[in-house]
């Protein structure tokens, strides 16, 4: 058993727990954050769950590169960059994620880009509505809402358009893009809430404000504390609800994550990123954590900021799944 006293409601097996290393970098411009897997399982991640945490790890065996699916020609389509290897690539992990969530299993995917989420929360929202017959909530904690449409991006980078697809506002009739996306892979936005964010595009604004989605910035961090916001959080999703957290290291201060591909200033400490994930973990309905966009290449070594970003995303995955300070 794992050394958590919380029982997760929404699990079959408590000790077991679904590994997703996803070294992929399509979503987005800069290459490194394909790296980020080996790093974190380098650092002895895994070896913590195991160990320490009590997880029996399945499917941890190698990071996933998905070399396969990338073609040798990705025109842009719609704007989009790498749109054909984005949607190969996280159709692939949705069945992967899928696999491990169907059988009862808590799952972890670490990344990775943020374009991931497109295949993970596919994957987890069709094998809880198999399997439960409910819809799953999503955490979102960015400093970014990555809710762009293809025509309302500005760069055309995939990892600032998941949620859009994964709630039905982007949409895409071809298979080989985005059309493989069902109903039961997506998600409702009235089960979404945003946590962290702080550096949202024009459109991306109207696109919340629109859907009435339920969203905390820093400014409301600031205002209510940390405490009070994953308060009013939860009370939104409900404390029925499956969940699938979905973390992205820049919405930590680049104090705490510098090594990361759009650091912005002004952003959780480390411990409200570590509070978010205890907060959610004592809820016992965590049923998937997803941790992405550590770039290991992008911060000197000299200055540590790597090695300090690989164990920020360690410290926010081991709460996520039980650690705890006593």
């Amino acid at each position: 058993m794992t050394t958590s006293p919380i029982t997760a409601k929404f699990l079959d097996h408590q000790e077991d727990l679904g590994v997703v290393a996803v070294g992929f970098s399509g979503g987005q411009c800069k290459p490194g954050v394909d790296a980020a897997p080996s790093a974190l399982i380098e650092s002895g991640l895994l070896t913590q769950l195991r160990d320490e945490l009590g997880y029996k790890l399945h499917g941890d065996e190698q990071v996933h590169l998905y070399t396969d699916l990338v073609p040798k020609e990705d025109p842009d389509y719609r704007g989009m960059k790498n749109p054909l290897a984005v949607s190969a690539v996280t159709r692939r992990i949705a069945d992967q994620v899928y696999e491990h969530s169907v059988k009862g299993r808590m799952t972890l995917t670490l990344g990775g880009d943020h374009s991931i989420a497109i295949g993970t929360i596919g994957g987890t929202a069709k094998a809880t509505r198999e399997r439960l017959g409910r819809e799953i909530a999503v955490i979102w904690v960015d400093a970014h809402s990555d809710i762009n449409t293809p025509e309302s991006s500005d760069s055309g980078n995939v990892h600032g358009m998941p949620v859009a697809f994964l709630t039905g506002i982007a949409k895409d009739e071809r298979e080989e893009y985005f059309g493989w996306l069902r109903p039961e892979n997506q998600i409702s936005v009235s089960k979404l809430v945003y946590i962290g964010l702080r550096d949202i595009d024009i459109g991306e604004k109207r696109i919340l404000r629109e859907n009435k989605i339920k969203a905390f910035s820093m400014f409301d961090v600031d205002k209510h504390g940390i405490g009070r916001v994953m308060e009013m959080a939860l009370a939104h999703i409900g404390n029925d609800t499956p969940i699938h957290l979905s973390f992205d290291v820049d919405a930590l201060d680049p104090m705490w994550a510098p090594s990361t591909g759009t650091p912005v200033r002004g952003g959780l400490t480390l411990r409200e990123g570590d509070f978010i994930c205890e907060s959610v973990h004592e809820t016992g309905n965590l049923i998937a954590v997803d941790l992405v966009e550590v770039n290991p290449s992008l911060a000197p070594e000299i200055d540590q900021g790597a090695h300090e970003t690989v164990r920020a995303g360690c410290s926010i995955v081991r709460c996520a799944l039980g650690e705890s300070l006593l």
